[in-house]
């Protein structure tokens, strides 16, 4: 199996060479000979190269190459891609992917934090980032900053088999399991849409979660109507104001489970609900997992 990491500018070198030292470790796990051929490769490397089988695009904490990536790199993948090479991305790394244009069609997934600016770029791509890692045959994407584990960890299931895998997990102290990204996601509101009046009502639900909103105040505060204001609010936001208002109240009520020992109910109250069987509802509904699971997964030791 031979394998690229390409370590283009600002790439996380975390990621280029832990994914090295990973498939060397997957090498030591495997009975017969050494079953993955590793290279990592700069951006002056590629005409010199081999056909790869596989190539992974790692992370980038900075956004300078990977949203403008070069025309050497994008046509080095096509070509690639197009000897049925299999393409793969950890985080920012999709976004290189799809510039390139491999991912007309496919299902993918990047860091939680990345996708709207993923779909204001590339809306015709479907995104899914409560996914940390989804397998399309030729191309596979990972969501998070460290998702390259599981991608790494996922290509070793595929060529060296799930046994393999699960070893090297174990050695690595690393969750194999099914995971999601939607345990880690927080709600971020967007306001760099620049409809000041929008940022206006948003600055005042988030000063008033915990009170009873109404869109006639909202619509009123913004002087339009509330038709106008439900249009542009939802073009501005991604929301309704009332799915923005819950999640608000669920970050919330997130940030206070990992902080304090309040009990759910006494948080829900808090955050703006008066019942907390229906807070709860709502809480499993958007983080998919229970209160109590979140506080175990997640809260500090105090």
């Amino acid at each position: 199996m031979n394998i690229a990491i390409i370590n283009y500018p600002y790439a996380l070198q975390s990621a280029v060479f832990g994914l090295y030292e990973l498939f060397e470790m997957a090498n030591s796990q495997c009975q017969s000979a050494t079953l993955f051929k590793c290279t990592i490769l700069t951006l002056d490397q590629l005409n010199d190269s081999p056909h790869f089988e596989v190539i992974i695009l790692p992370p980038s904490l900075k956004d300078d190459f990977y949203l403008n990536p070069s025309h050497e790199l994008l046509d080095w993948l096509r070509q690639q891609h197009a000897h049925q090479a299999t393409l793969c991305s950890a985080c920012s790394g999709a976004f290189i992917l799809a510039k390139a244009g491999v991912l007309e069609g496919r299902q993918t997934t990047t860091h939680w934090a990345l996708a709207g600016e993923f779909q204001s770029r590339f809306a015709h791509i479907p995104l899914d980032t409560q996914k940390i890692l989804i397998n399309q045959g030729n191309i596979i994407t990972a969501g998070g900053v460290m998702s390259w584990l599981d991608l790494g960890l996922e290509l070793v299931a595929q060529h060296a088999g799930v046994s393999v895998m699960t070893q090297l997990g174990k050695n690595l102290v690393v969750d194999t399991g099914h995971r999601s990204q939607k345990y880690y996601q927080q709600f971020i509101p967007k306001r760099n849409h620049g409809d000041h009046s929008i940022v206006a009502a948003q600055l005042f639900i988030d000063e008033h979660y915990s009170e009873k909103i109404k869109m006639p105040i909202l619509a009123n505060l913004c002087h339009m109507s509330e038709r106008s204001f439900l249009r542009r609010f939802v073009q501005a936001t991604g929301f309704k104001p009332s799915e923005y208002l819950q999640r608000l109240r669920i970050q919330k009520a997130c940030e206070q489970l990992e902080q304090t020992q309040k009990s759910f109910e006494a948080i829900a109250i808090e955050v703006g609900y008066e019942d907390s069987s229906a807070c709860r509802k709502i809480f499993v509904r958007i983080i998919t997992l229970t209160p109590k699971q979140f506080r175990q997964r997640f809260a500090k030791q105090i």
